[in-house]
């Protein structure tokens, strides 16, 4: 597993420099970079000016030192980032996914509906709640502290809580 570069929003914006202060809505975003995921954050204006290539984007809040910070990662934005993960074959990428399709289950976003074997790989069909869809995902067999460790990444990236 790289060590991927997560953090708390730091109050600049990655584009311009710009101060994000406290209170200020922004763009935070995951990049692609040769190590994997990460998190670069962007003024609003910024954002609709130059538009930089991005994995997956959400508009968040910058926090207040004294007050919990406001979250706006929406059911739509996890489950687009679940999508767009799809056809990725790198083995950091895959493990990331099952994760996530584990926090989908646990908010009633996806169900399991069955599993098969292929070349060696078990693959889960889930259902996509609301839609007639489904998605095969590879369940690379993590251990539960493996499991932990991702989604506490997951979490940081996106900065929210997924126990619970």
């Amino acid at each position: 597993m790289a060590d991927w570069e997560i953090h708390k929003p730091l109050g600049i914006c990655s584009g311009s420099g710009e101060v994000i202060g406290p209170g200020r809505s922004f763009i935070a975003t995951l990049v692609e970079t040769g190590n994997g995921f990460e998190r670069r954050d962007y003024t609003e204006q910024y954002w609709q000016q130059d538009s930089p290539a991005v994995y997956c984007y959400w508009k968040s809040t910058m926090p207040e030192d004294d007050k919990k910070k406001k979250i706006f990662v929406d059911n739509d934005m996890l489950l687009a980032f679940f999508e767009r993960l799809a056809t990725e074959t790198d083995e950091e990428k895959i493990n990331f996914r099952f994760v996530l399709t584990l926090v989908l289950m646990r908010k009633r976003l996806i169900k399991y509906d069955s599993s098969q074997t292929v070349d060696g790989k078990e693959i889960w069909t889930v259902k996509i709640t609301g839609r007639n869809e489904t998605a095969d995902v590879i369940n690379p067999y993590l251990t539960e502290d493996k499991i932990e460790q991702l989604s506490d990444q997951l979490g940081q990236i996106l900065q929210v809580e997924f126990s619970g």
